[in-house]
């Protein structure tokens, strides 16, 4: 099993998760996140609007709001994922996104104390 964990650009989030969904993956975990990226939110191509208190963050640096995005897929499923969050998500520009993919040993549903993929299906 593996974890894929995206954080893409507000704006793409509805076309991801219907795109995952008709892909057969339509559990996932989301969540509202600040960051920044190699331009340390000072890119002047932000499209769009920041709140006050996300413009001047201590040392000029802005915290920009993205997605984040978490699903635990089958190995073999791993490039079909990837490459449809790609796909959806890349204009191009600065901010984009990142996705990683990272070794999940285990899981378990509470509920029916399933263990693995049967916890997760």
């Amino acid at each position: 099993m593996k974890e894929i964990v995206a954080i893409i650009r507000p704006s793409k989030m509805t076309r991801t998760k219907e795109v995952l969904a008709a892909l057969g993956f339509p559990a996932l975990t989301a969540c509202k996140v600040l960051g920044r990226g190699k331009q340390k939110g000072l890119a002047g191509e932000v499209s769009f609007p920041l709140g006050p208190e996300l413009v001047q963050e201590e040392g000029g640096m802005r915290y920009v709001p993205k997605r984040l995005v978490s699903l635990v897929v089958e190995d073999e499923d791993v490039p079909l994922v990837v490459g449809a969050i790609t796909k959806v998500n890349r204009t191009g520009a600065i901010g984009d996104g990142r996705i990683f993919v990272c070794p999940v040993e285990d899981a378990a549903r509470i509920r029916t104390q399933e263990r693995g993929m049967a916890a997760i299906l």
